[in-house]
């Protein structure tokens, strides 16, 4: 299950503002942010190396997409494609709105159950495919939002029952000081009630081969600015890094 906060607030200088913490098997490879494919001109995500896809991506125009899985289907299936080429799919696009629509168009049956967030400086969508109908998307709202394995702001997911109020309370970053602290700082909290489990983490400790693996922390700016910081580790275990983005389109 990985984990994504997003901070939607259209007219603002910093209208969209992402963490997001990647859970995956802490054997399966991958490789940090970059334009990795030649199909995919410009286009800045993580690579996985099992599939080839990813699981977030930054396009030229600002396009912002990020999928995740639905409970129950951690993995690859026989017959069906990687989610990984969803955000490719997405970040390509000229804008959020195209984005999503694109997406919604897609077969839902040639994939695993996933959910998608789709975000520009100007609009930001949840998508949800369930491996069946049509791919559905849906306006976030304006302020914050938490996408787990469930859909957003759900209080039946122990991790956002536990720390969606805490990103509401928190100050947000200021990106154009550099300033993510305190929102690192909640991405690193790897504590949990025992008698819940690591349902209600957003830092996943390595158990039983799976666990958080790399963070992102993410700002697009209402004049087309785009800052990605990386953490490739747990956070808390490894340093938040600017990455060095090709110039938007």
């Amino acid at each position: 299950m990985c984990t994504l906060i997003i901070l939607h607030r259209p007219g603002h200088d910093w209208p969209c503002l992402v963490a997001a913490n990647r859970d995956e098997r802490v054997d399966r490879a991958w490789d940090p942010p970059r334009t990795w494919w030649d199909d995919a001109p410009g286009v800045t995500g993580g690579r996985d190396r099992s599939a080839g896809g990813t699981w977030m991506a930054l396009g030229p125009a600002g396009v912002l997409a990020a999928v995740l899985n639905r409970p129950g289907s951690l993995g690859p299936e026989a017959g069906k494609r990687s989610r990984g080429e969803l955000p490719l799919a997405a970040a390509g696009a000229a804008t959020a709105h195209e984005a999503a629509s694109g997406i919604a168009d897609l077969p839902a049956t040639a994939w695993r159950p996933f959910n998608m967030v789709i975000a520009d400086r100007h609009a930001a969508f949840f998508l949800r495919g369930l491996g069946e109908g049509a791919i559905e998307a849906h306006p976030l709202p304006e302020g914050l939002s938490m996408v787990t394995a469930h859909d957003p702001n759900d209080p039946t997911s122990p991790r956002t029952r536990r720390h969606l109020p805490r990103f509401r309370a928190t100050p947000p970053p200021d990106p154009a000081a550099g300033d993510w602290d305190r929102w690192a700082g909640l991405l690193a909290d790897s504590d949990f009630d025992p008698e819940i489990g690591p349902a209600e983490t957003l830092n996943v400790p390595p158990m039983g081969g799976f666990g958080t693996v790399c963070s992102s922390l993410l700002a697009l700016g209402r004049d087309g600015a785009r800052h990605w910081l990386f953490c490739a580790g747990a956070p808390g275990t490894a340093p938040f890094r600017p990455l060095d983005l090709p110039p938007p389109a």
